[in-house]
């Protein structure tokens, strides 16, 4: 995969992210600005970073590669495991069925009381 085609999937990605958080807005640079304060620090510098150099691979003419590949592959992984984990839905923990138990002893008690 080239260059080019690394920073704009990656950079899609993490808009499709971004918007399931909730953002708005043209590009990346739009996109964090819009939520930013909902995020942590780190995770903005990182999806910054993703955004610049993805604009300039693709905007720039003398810039032909990426000059650290694998740490813009890091950012790209860590930015994307953190908003996966903001955009999941929340866990519900089942305590077995006590609530079952509870709503039975309560029907059961208002039925008791009725007789």
């Amino acid at each position: 995969m080239s260059d080019i085609d690394l920073a704009v999937t990656r950079a899609k990605a993490l808009e499709g992210l971004m918007e399931a958080i909730g953002a708005t807005g043209k590009g990346l640079h739009d996109k964090v600005t819009s939520v930013q304060a909902k995020l942590p620090q780190t995770l903005v510098r990182k999806i910054r970073f993703v955004a610049t150099v993805r604009n300039k691979i693709v905007h720039e003419a003398d810039y032909k590669q990426i000059d650290d590949r694998a740490g813009f592959a890091r950012a790209c992984d860590e930015a994307e495991a953190e908003l996966r984990a903001m955009a999941a839905p929340p866990q519900v923990i089942n305590k077995g069925c006590f609530g079952l138990v509870v709503l039975f002893a309560l029907t059961a008690g208002a039925l008791w009381r009725a007789v």
